[in-house]
């Protein structure tokens, strides 16, 4: 403070760059199939089931200012102990509208494919829990999923994919 008890002047900072801004504007269902097949068949199932999931992400930007719709694609399928047998099959794309601000653009990809997922997985862990138990099964609580691990292996498979289709000197 001056000793008039006024405030001294700051000197001038560099400017800030402006906060991320992120918000879910809404999310849905896209697209859901839930397929019984141990009902289906009448199987029995002895000793615990086999689960497998798959993960598949996708991104695009709508016509709207700064929006992207986001979805996380997941494969269930769960099969007897011995793996002759399939008892369902859960096929769930969960996608989400985001309004999404001050992202560099060299950023904006992993952040579509990593922080928007990351935002959705709680809700789709809720719709998968409650499909599995709504169709006759204990429901099923995914585990977390690494989306910066699931970001890199994509990154890779991207690169290799481009390595081997480029043209050979």
């Amino acid at each position: 403070m001056a000793e008039n008890g006024t405030t001294a002047p700051q000197p001038e900072t560099a400017a800030q760059p402006a906060p991320v801004k992120m918000q879910i504007l809404g999310q849905f269902i896209r697209d859901m199939s839930f397929e019984n097949i141990l009902a289906q068949k009448g199987l029995k199932i002895e000793g615990r089931p086999a689960i497998s999931v798959q993960v598949a992400l996708d991104a695009k930007k709508r016509d709207e200012a700064n929006q992207f719709e986001v979805a996380t694609k997941v494969k269930v399928e769960s099969k007897t102990e011995s793996g002759d047998q399939t008892l369902f099959i859960l096929e769930l794309d969960y996608a989400g509208i985001f309004l999404i601000e001050n992202v560099p653009d060299e950023q904006m990809h992993p952040f579509l494919m990593i922080e928007c997922p990351r935002m959705l997985f709680p809700f789709l862990r809720r719709v998968t829990h409650d499909i599995t138990r709504d169709g006759g099964f204990p429901p099923l609580n995914l585990d977390n999923i690494d989306f910066v691990q699931l970001y890199r292996q994509d990154m890779q498979r991207r690169a290799a994919a481009q390595q081997a289709a480029a043209p050979v000197n």
